[in-house]
């Protein structure tokens, strides 16, 4: 009997494609994600121009994530975005593109073990930071936008951090200048992140230090409008050069932990409802005092260089 149903069912999976659809459906619900791609694979080598070939094809984008295979996460989606530029739900796609960026810009012993992720390659961060944008920039009103929206307040802030830590190794090292176009590049491209204050105390000091002495004050009164309590204002409003070159490694910075020891909470494609994607609320912060708007707390005068 076991024979005859094994052929009964390999005639099954050859003619019928709801059949097929149907099991590989299957195993992606009940987490069988493996199978659940080889049944995906095999509906698409059969029935290639089917009634479920492209609805497949999303899954199949679902399904590698899921099995943490990122690098087939991007070549399905770019390979679904051309094929189907048109089809409604290609949102789904771009997102899911910039999400396995996002998520492969940490290694797997990185979630493990932890470190400062600003002091890591940028490269991965870049890469879905553009992904984002452009999905933003198609799909404004898109069911994923609001979580994408999210991850790329995240993904600026932490590109922001990245120019502080070099800018800070350059400091150390007496190269002034190269520290002085790090933290300018901060302050002028991520204006709005938790970065800026520590960007203008590097200004300062570079400046200072290579005798630009009204660039310095330029600076200075910059931090003071902007942010009055910044840690290396003394009690009376002085900065402090030598405080802040103690605390130059110091990371406050730390906006979020995002792991994958447990199973990603990830929307699979078509989903009517708003996914929850499992963002952390430390992501979904998107203001930040901006030099442009000065708000001072208390007098903002402070001792200029000279």
């Amino acid at each position: 009997m076991g024979p005859a149903t094994d052929a009964q069912e390999i005639v099954e999976d050859e003619t019928s494609e709801q059949i097929l659809y149907r099991r590989a459906n299957t195993s992606l619900k009940t987490g069988n994600y493996s199978l659940g791609i080889n049944r995906l694979q095999q509906l698409e080598a059969r029935f290639p121009f089917g009634r479920y070939a492209e609805q497949g094809q999303l899954e199949l984008i679902y399904a590698h994530y899921m099995s943490v295979d990122l690098e087939s996460v991007e070549a399905s989606a770019d390979r679904f975005i051309r094929l189907h530029p048109q089809h409604p739900n290609v949102d789904y796609a771009y997102y899911m593109r910039g999400l396995a960026a996002f998520t492969g810009n940490r290694s797997v012993l990185d979630r493990f073990f932890g470190g400062e992720e600003s002091r890591r390659d940028m490269s991965g961060a870049e890469v879905a930071f553009a992904h984002f944008s452009e999905f933003l920039n198609r799909f404004p009103d898109s069911e994923y936008a609001k979580d994408a929206h999210q991850r790329m307040v995240y993904l600026r802030n932490l590109l922001a951090q990245a120019e502080v830590d070099i800018a800070s190794y350059y400091l150390s090292r007496d190269a002034h200048v190269a520290a002085a176009n790090r933290a300018r590049a901060v302050v002028e491209n991520y204006s709005k992140t938790p970065s800026v204050p520590e960007a203008l105390a590097i200004l300062i000091e570079s400046n200072y230090k290579l005798g630009l002495t009204e660039a310095a004050n330029d600076s200075l009164r910059v931090l003071a409008m902007n942010y009055p309590d910044y840690r290396a204002f003394d009690e009376n409003g002085n900065l402090i050069l030598e405080e802040a070159i103690a605390n130059r490694d110091r990371s406050w910075i730390n906006i979020m932990t995002f792991g994958l020891v447990d199973r990603p909470n990830v929307p699979p494609p078509l989903q009517i409802s708003q996914p929850d994607t499992g963002v952390p609320n430390s992501l979904q912060t998107d203001t930040q005092e901006s030099i442009s708007d000065p708000a001072p707390k208390k007098p903002w005068y402070r001792r200029i260089l000279g």
